[in-house]
């Protein structure tokens, strides 16, 4: 099974170069808009989301808390270029994040802590069939 990510962020260079990174070993959705990204949600089974924190409509946090309710076993990491604590804190708390990445990334970071989400999306997947 191949699995989807979804990147979220208001830069478009930046899902650029995020799909760059993860096209050869997921599918990648992309998207400048929250809104947008929550419909891919609805229309698309996601093992992954990267958000960016801060978006001109609404924050990482507050889509996080939104794509609960949508796909609650989805892995979430925060992508921010601020070293708000508060907003790291927040996202933990109610967006349920699994991961926060700062800008800029190292790349081996990044696609080591998107493949750690994904093996845990798999065993989260795994007990829930096993029960």
């Amino acid at each position: 099974m191949q699995h989807s990510i979804l990147c979220l962020d208001d830069e478009a260079h930046i899902l650029d170069a995020l799909e760059r990174i993860f096209r050869k070993k997921y599918k990648v959705f992309k998207t400048t808009s929250p809104k947008e990204a929550l419909d891919i949600l609805r229309e698309n089974t996601v093992s992954l989301i990267i958000s960016d924190q801060r978006m001109p409509d609404m924050t990482g946090v507050e889509f996080f808390e939104k794509s609960i309710s949508i796909q609650p076993d989805t892995i979430r990491i925060l992508l921010t270029g601020y070293t708000d604590i508060e907003s790291v804190v927040a996202a933990i708390n109610s967006g349920q994040i699994y991961r926060y990445v700062t800008k800029p990334w190292d790349t081996r970071e990044i696609e080591i802590t998107v493949a750690q989400g994904i093996e845990k999306f798999e065993l989260t997947a795994t007990l829930k069939e096993k029960h």
